[in-house]
């Protein structure tokens, strides 16, 4: 678990994280949120769509985006003021998900920071753009 404050957080740094999104993994968000889309749970449903096969839900990206906020970068103990995001290219069940969380701008007068965020599929392509404010830890 790593902390950064305010402090020592500057315009351009950036943290990545990587993980791997199972079936079962799709399977547990939707028990959890109730989300039962078959476009994320049916494989054969899903064939008849656009992406030909089960994608991860967005909410379900949009929940790792504040995990790493969370617990990696800025770190434990920060707080999400504002996450939005689009949904640019599907990301798909069994494959890997790149999360970059990169510091656009430090906001002095509230002692927030905001971020890009960017999830990028296996190919290396943005499935995911958007941006964060976040309250860095104290130190």
């Amino acid at each position: 678990m790593s902390k950064h404050t305010y402090d020592s957080m500057e315009v351009g740094d950036t943290f990545e994280w990587s993980r791997h999104i199972s079936a079962a993994d799709v399977q547990a968000y939707a028990d959890v949120s109730g989300d039962d889309n078959p476009l994320h749970l049916d494989p054969e449903y899903a064939a008849t769509t656009p992406f030909g096969q089960p994608i991860v839900h967005g909410a379900f990206l949009l929940g790792v985006v504040s995990k790493v906020l969370g617990r990696d970068y800025p770190g434990h103990g920060s707080v999400a003021v504002s996450l939005s995001a689009k949904f640019l290219r599907p990301i798909p069940i069994d494959s890997e998900v790149r999360i970059e969380v990169k510091v656009a701008e430090k906001i002095e007068r509230f002692g927030h920071v905001r971020c890009r965020i960017t999830a990028y599929n296996a190919a290396g392509k943005t499935a995911l753009g958007g941006e964060a404010v976040v309250i860095p830890p104290k130190e």
